[in-house]
Formats: C-alpha cells, structure tokens, sequence
C-alpha cells in the first residue's frame, strides 16, 4: 500500500497519476478524497488528528507527504509541528517509509541564485522557520535510523489545472486569459525558477520507489535557465495571443493589500523571494535518475490547453 496524505492538491494529483507506474495499491487520504485512478481507495480523515492519522497510515509500505495547510503564520505554528510529531511516531509504529514533499523557504535568503540540496538552511521568515524545523525532525530521525525518510523538495510550482495554490497562475495566467492585467510580486527583472506540477509528481514517485533515495534531500526536477518576471509574462501573454500588460506590486503596495486581503498580509514576509534572483537547481535528480524536466514554453502550452484554451483561440 503506498498512501498519499493531503491527495486533494495539486502535487497529489499528480502523483497519485504517477505511482500507477509503481503500484496499483494506492490509498488517498484527506478531509473529502477524490479517486485521480479508477483503483484508488478513498479514506476520509482529519490528518491532525492522532488516532484518525493511525488508521489512515495503517498498513503502509510508503506515506507519501503533500499536505497543504492554510497560508497563515498562526494554522502553520499550530498545525506542522504537531503533525509532523504524529506522523513520525505513526511511521516508526507501522514501519513504513516517509516521503515528505517540501518548499524552499527554509533557504538563505542570500544564497537563492543558485539553490542546490546544500544551500545553507537559514531561514529569514517566521513560515521559513517552521519549515526548517519540521524538516530537521525529520531528517534528525532518519539519521537516527529509528525512520527511512526523505525529503523531496520543490521551487514555487505551476502546472495545468492548478487551482488557487500557484502564484503563477494566480497572478499572471488567469488575468491575461481574461485580457486583464498580470501582477508581479517585487521586481520584474529577477530571475524566478518555477517547478512543472506533473514533473513534481513524476519524480516524488519515482523517489518514493527507489530504496537508495532514502535519508537525503532531493531538489526535484526543474527547468533551468528561469525566465525574468517581465520575460515569464511577455512568454505567456505571446501564447495566449495577449497584450502584456502587468504591474508591479512593491513591499508597500502587498502591505497595503494585506489590511483587506488576508494572504497579503500573509505575503509580505515572503516577498525576499521577488527582489533577488530565484534559480533551483535540480542537477542531483536529473543526473541520477536521467531526468530532462519540462522546458517553460512546455509547461506554458500545456497549461493554455488543458485550462485557457477558449480563452486564447478567442483572444
């Protein structure tokens, strides 16, 4: 049995597509799960609760981590910790191994140019330091051999039919497919990497599956080469057959924003990631596992064809 909690999002869709690769024993777990294959079982659960996360892992080979909780300094503090507390000792109880899908907010913020599974962990945000340290629970166990355990690790995350968690799609695709005005976060001349949602889930699969990936940190695989934010929107705005028009949204605008809209004001924190270079590397994966990702002009059709299609032939 390989088991996917948190199934609903985006990089669980995508892997639940993948493991059918690997195995067709496939266990979804979430609050209301949606079969993704025909032989998926569906286990409704409240992951933050002990004995509910008990049943949903038991009898797992493999517990497979896309869990996303609500964008929010507070839930995060509450939540991760404890959750990850919980499915440590549920692992180790039920012997299965941990794969945990994982951001890069843990990272030095003055070492992102050029992002490797050796960037130094120094995390400059209040959700960067939770992350770091749920990240360190589990990689502490692993080393202490009490929990096989990696870490899979991705840069912000595109893909089609991605809805509400890609600030990507959020800000620059759905405005111009509806001839509006894309937003750019900090500055539009920096170089900003972007990981393929379908070659996330591809790779975390094939980790997952591969005995020696286990006890380390693995970038998933990634296109090289990221665009700047002007060139990223001048690209999709050519593809939907668009004007490019955008905006820059500064620090003071985001704050501003964050006295009304929530996830602003939970933004701001983060907007280190816009007014610098943002590249992710992925050469370990690629190297080991003969892994070419998805070029950005890639991802960008296939994104226009599965969701903004109508939208472009009308354009």
């Amino acid at each position: 049995m390989q088991t996917i909690i948190g199934s609903g999002g985006a990089i669980g869709i995508e892997l639940a597509k993948a493991l059918v690769d690997h195995t067709t024993d496939i266990r979804l777990v979430s609050r209301k799960p949606k079969k993704v294959n025909a032989s998926d079982q569906l286990f409704p659960a409240d992951i933050t609760d002990r004995g509910q996360l008990e049943k949903a892992v038991k009898g797992s080979e493999i517990v497979f981590v896309t869990v996303g909780f609500p964008y929010s300094v507070k839930v995060w503090e509450e939540k991760w910790p404890k959750f990850i507390k919980d499915l440590i000792a549920t692992c180790e109880n039920e012997g299965c191994k941990l794969v945990f899908f994982d951001n890069m907010y843990m990272y030095d913020k003055d070492q992102l140019g050029a992002m490797t599974e050796n960037t130094a962990v120094n995390a400059p945000s209040k959700k960067g330091a939770i992350r770091e340290r749920i990240a360190k629970m589990i990689m502490d166990e692993a080393r202490s051999g009490k929990l096989k355990a990696l870490i899979a690790r991705s840069a912000d995350f595109y893909g089609p039919s991605v809805k509400n968690n890609s600030v990507l799609v959020e800000t620059v695709f759905k405005p111009l497919s509806k001839g509006g005005t894309a937003n750019w976060l900090g500055g539009d001349g920096f170089k900003h990497s972007f990981t393929y949602t379908v070659d996330a889930g591809k790779a975390t699969a094939i980790l997952g599956n591969t005995d020696t990936a286990y006890g380390q940190v693995w970038h998933l695989p990634t296109a090289s080469n990221p665009m700047t934010g002007k060139q990223w929107i001048e690209k999709i705005a050519g593809s939907l057959n668009v004007k490019p028009k955008y905006r820059v949204a500064s620090k003071g605008m985001v704050r501003m924003l964050g006295l009304f809209m929530p996830v602003m004001k939970e933004s701001v924190e983060m907007l280190y990631q816009y007014d610098r270079d943002y590249v992710f590397e992925s050469g370990k994966f690629e190297k080991e596992f003969k892994f070419k990702p998805t070029t950005y002009q890639e991802g960008i059709d296939a994104i226009i064809r599965t969701d903004y299609k109508t939208a472009a032939l009308n354009a």
